[in-house]
Order: C-alpha cells, then structure tokens, then sequence
C-alpha cells in the first residue's frame, strides 16, 4: 500500500545531532525487524534514549506515538549505521522526519527501508514549532504548515527517491517496477 504523502497531526520536537542511540538505543538492536511482534516491539522502544526532561514519544496505550511528524535540527540520524533507527519511528506510527540536515546514512536508510519520509527544512523548524503544535506536511508541494496560525513553511525538494520510499523501500520499489519478481505462492 502507498505511503499517504500529506501527513497531519501533532509534531514531535528534536533539536540537533539527534543521534541514533537517542533514536533506538543498542540494547534494542537484537529485536529483528521482519518478525511482526518485534517490530511492534521496537516502535515502542523509538526514542527511548532521550533523556527523561523529554515527553515520552511512545505515549500511547498500543506502544505506539500521537505525533506522526518529528521535527529536528542539525545532523538528524548521526552516529552509527543501524537501519533500526528509521525502522523503530515508523514502527512506533511516525510517518514523517523534518530535519534541517540529516547524517548520510540515517537518509538513506530512511529511503531503503521507507519507514518514514526524510525531508529537509529550508528554515530552522525546531524553533518555531514546539511538541504538540499541530501541523500538515505535503510532501507534492513540499511545505509544512503550522495549523494554529496557517504559516507555510517550504521544504527543499525530495526528488527521486520519493516514489521509492512512498513504496516501501527499496525492495518493494523494485518488485513495483519489475525489478524483482515475486516469488510464486507455496
């Protein structure tokens, strides 16, 4: 099923070098992806490595997060290569990551996985939203607009790698446009 590309809701506010221990902590790593239970399991762990001065991101009952939109500065994603760390926000319900810069290989496995869309602010967004503010991020038009008030705030461009995250990574991109074959049912 395509990723829906216009994504409201309360946003989550980071600042910069949101690093991937903040993101998905080690101790979670042995918790594997394409096991159903565990990937619940490791959305409800995104996040858990922020100190406790912040909201909890994972605020509800399912082990899942009220804010589809994070906000960050500077360098989002920084730190190790683990693909868990985009892979635990959209387990947890995330579907969207506004950062002014992101760290290379957070980027990327943001689009090989299509957990969530990477896109890059034109503004410093993290001072001028705050967690809870409610707001829309139109991926065509790529703008965020902050609800309470209407401003619009533009994104830079995603270019190419849109449709493949909108698919669901890479692989499903691949199978989508007849890279890959599926495998006959057993």
């Amino acid at each position: 099923m395509p990723k829906e590309t216009r994504i409201q809701g309360p946003v989550y506010v980071l600042e910069d070098n949101i690093d991937t221990d903040l993101l998905i902590p080690a101790c979670y790593l042995n918790l594997v992806p394409t096991i159903p239970e565990e990937y619940r399991k490791l959305g409800s762990y995104a996040l858990a490595g922020l100190p406790d001065t912040f909201p909890k991101f994972v605020a509800n009952a399912d082990g899942t997060t009220p804010y589809p939109i994070v906000i960050g500065g500077q360098n989002f994603g920084c730190g190790s290569s683990r693909e868990h760390a985009p892979i635990a926000l959209g387990a947890a319900g995330a579907k969207v990551v506004v950062a002014q810069s992101y760290a290379r290989i957070f980027f990327r496995n943001s689009v090989a996985t299509g957990e969530v869309y990477p896109l890059e602010s034109q503004d410093r967004l993290c001072s001028e939203f705050k967690t809870g503010d409610l707001a829309e991020v139109d991926i065509p038009s790529g703008t965020v607009t902050r609800l309470s008030d209407g401003k619009v705030f533009p994104l830079k461009p995603i270019g190419a790698v849109a449709p493949v995250i909108a698919a669901g990574g890479m692989f499903a991109y691949a199978r989508q446009i007849g890279m890959i074959k599926n495998a006959p049912s057993l």
